[in-house]
């Protein structure tokens, strides 16, 4: 059987996910790397592979799937059936659904906010509006983290892999954590996990981009 191939942008919070669903189920991967700083997702050929031009890009054999969820979603339920990141028992699989959903539609949006105002409309100085909405957001992680050690119960899951992404970014921007304890200690837990090396290096490589750009820091 032919690898998994991954198409990926190490700067983007949503792939460095997939990737780390992918070395966290220890899945024989091909890894290509696409630059959206050098338009290269725009390319005839990735175009055809995936018409939205987005990253990250699933090729498994025939099939192509993209949006990091369902692919974390699919390679959990299609290679490691039930298993901890993603368990049958319905209640827990809500839960890990409902931060699933948490972090494509509040945690993710706020950042990608910050991240797109500077690198693409050019802005200096990050908003207090901006912060503010990513701080609410913080706040939100960090209820759902008290009494937890993991996003959505005892053990780590897909939830805490999707999150994972994004919060390494927030840190690397240079966000202070001081306020959020528990997403504090979660993150330091999170650092024993598979892939958290290569995450914490697109974090950088994304967050030095945008730190260049500003005249304050964040």
């Amino acid at each position: 059987m032919a690898p998994l191939v991954l198409y990926h942008f190490p700067g983007s919070p949503p792939s460095r996910s997939a990737l780390l669903v992918l070395r966290n189920l220890d899945l024989d991967v091909e890894v290509k790397i696409i630059n959206l700083f050098a338009g290269e997702h725009m390319a005839e050929e990735y175009v055809a592979i995936n018409p939205e031009h987005t990253v990250p890009t699933l090729v498994d054999e025939t099939f192509v799937l993209w949006e990091s969820k369902a692919i974390a979603t699919y390679l959990t339920e299609q290679y490691k059936p039930g298993c901890y990141l993603y368990p049958n028992d319905p209640k827990t699989r809500a839960l890990i659904n409902h931060r699933l959903y948490f972090d494509s539609g509040t945690l993710f949006p706020a950042l990608r906010q910050i991240l797109a105002s500077v690198l693409r409309s050019g802005i200096t100085v990050v908003p207090q509006e901006m912060k503010e909405t990513l701080h609410k957001a913080l706040e939100k992680m960090e209820s759902y983290l008290d009494g937890s050690e993991w996003m959505a119960g005892a053990e780590c899951t897909l939830a805490d892999l999707c999150a994972l992404a994004n919060v390494a970014t927030i840190k690397h921007l240079g966000v202070s954590f001081d306020e959020f304890p528990n997403i504090d200690g979660w993150y330091e837990r999170c650092q024993e996990l598979p892939g958290t090396e290569e995450n914490d290096e697109g974090a950088a490589f994304i967050t030095n981009a945008v730190k260049s750009k500003l005249e304050e820091p964040y």
